[in-house]
């Protein structure tokens, strides 16, 4: 990669290690429904301007179909998720698990596209697997707001962001990215419009929660899709992979500075795991790399 596309990707991960942070500090006074609302309109907001400046419209409105069902599947379901995650667990922890979705985009397009699975990628997908259980085990508490229902939360948002790339690629093929990514999130924030209204904080937010939820919709979510989507044109989708591994170290970071959190022994293992696992399972320590997987993962927005 060139000087500038690796300076964007450190900025990429940066932007979605932060987003863990501001869902972290925001829902508890939002709370997830009007959380997420807000974070799909600010995006969208930015993305469909940006997308009508490119003359890229028409393509939204010829195949709304399919991208509103990647809106819910890639961004209302997992968004959802995460900051129902982040009322009860680590900005970090929460990431690390994030950091499973190739394992899970292997699987789908092994059980639905056909992609082969050669043995070392199944070693991978067994390691990974492993770590996440590892983890999930490690820090699953089943009392009223315990955090097992959190990392349930996180393990359904990591399955969906696997099936999102495996459905764009079946239903979306030649679809330009931005249109995507613009129209998923319309269509995700029209879905939930009236969920927020009635999920809506009885007491007003405060103005620092309001900064929050914004830098978490133009910057966590909205700059960070056109970053990513610019790093693939000009990286490809095989490096652009690469910001899975950095995204839990900036979510760690950030945790550790504004929010205190502590990181554990246990949870820099159980990501290493993971990592190593991921890393096989997508043909990235592999010989010679089978990218269908890594396409299908990097393929994916999430966050």
């Amino acid at each position: 990669m060139r000087p500038r596309d690796v300076v964007e990707l450190l900025v990429l991960a940066a932007l979605w290690g932060a987003a863990f942070l501001f869902m972290r500090i925001a829902a508890p006074v939002f709370g997830p429904i009007a959380l997420v609302f807000i974070r799909l309109t600010g995006a969208a907001l930015l993305l469909v301007p940006l997308l009508a400046a490119r003359g890229e419209l028409a393509a939204l409105r010829r195949h709304w179909r399919p991208i509103a069902i990647v809106g819910v599947v890639n961004s209302a379901l997992p968004f959802l998720c995460f900051a129902y995650a982040a009322l009860s667990i680590t900005a970090g922890l929460a990431a690390i698990f994030n950091s499973a979705t190739p394992l899970f985009a292997a699987i789908v397009a092994w059980l639905w596209l056909g992609d082969r699975l050669t043995p070392l990628r199944v070693a991978g997908l067994a390691i990974g697997f492993a770590g996440v259980l590892w983890l999930g085990w490690d820090k699953a508490e089943f009392k009223p707001g315990g955090s097992a229902w959190a990392i349930g939360a996180c393990l359904l948002a990591t399955m969906s962001y696997g099936i999102a790339p495996n459905l764009t690629k079946r239903h979306l093929a030649g679809v330009p990215p931005l249109a995507v990514a613009a129209g998923s999130q319309v269509a995700a924030a029209v879905l939930l419009a009236l969920p927020a209204l009635v999920a809506w904080p009885a007491a007003a937010p405060s103005t620092h929660a309001w900064v929050v939820a914004g830098l978490l919709a133009i910057f966590g979510t909205g700059l960070a899709y056109i970053l990513y989507f610019r790093l693939i044109a000009n990286a490809g989708p095989t490096n652009a992979v690469a910001v899975t591994y950095l995204v839990p170290l900036f979510a760690v970071l950030w945790g550790g500075i504004f929010l205190d959190e502590r990181l554990t022994p246990t949870i820099v293992a159980g990501c290493a795991v993971i990592f190593v696992g991921t890393a096989l399972a997508t043909g990235v320590l592999a010989p010679r790399r089978t990218t269908a997987g890594v396409e299908a993962a990097a393929t994916s927005t999430r966050r």
